[in-house]
């Protein structure tokens, strides 16, 4: 683009610039915060791996009103970086909450941890009211010299 041309789009668009394509206000630091995702119907699939161990670095109430699985892995096994998240496992109570339909959701964690235990043996009541099962594995998987716990889960 020649100087110009250049000088007259930043004088037409003053406060106001292009990232990735999308106009935001420069005067917001976190240009994340000046957009928004729309919103849309919600997602319905049969599996979901909930994000990033689940921690709740990136999952929160509206990730489970979007995304609508039959079934949840949870596989957070670090509590020094809260993985699993109490957090996020209540925000699967909220979004679930709120689906205006009770389908049934299970939820798999793959490790046994206190984080898990706690909020099971806390949020029973819930969990049952809204249609949720935690599934708890005996069955272990041999590889080698390594065995570890296993679900299978069938569609």
């Amino acid at each position: 683009m020649p100087e110009d041309e250049l000088s007259r789009s930043i004088h037409s668009n003053p406060g106001k610039s292009l990232i990735n394509g999308i106009k935001t206000n420069p005067a917001s630091n976190n240009p994340k915060s000046s957009l928004s995702v729309p919103m849309g119907p919600p997602v319905y699939v049969d599996l979901a791996y909930i994000p990033n161990h689940c921690s709740g670095k990136n999952t929160d109430p509206e990730f489970f009103k979007r995304v609508r699985a039959s079934y949840y892995v949870v596989s957070g096994n670090d509590a020094a970086n809260g993985e699993p998240s109490r957090a996020v496992l209540d925000a699967l109570l909220e979004g679930k909450s709120q689906w205006g339909e009770n389908l049934q959701v299970t939820l798999i964690p793959t490790h046994d941890t206190e984080v898990t235990r706690e909020w099971y043996q806390q949020t029973h009541e819930k969990q049952q009211e809204l249609n949720i099962m935690v599934l708890a594995s005996s069955s272990t998987v041999v590889m080698q010299d390594e065995s570890f716990p296993a679900c299978k889960i069938e569609f």
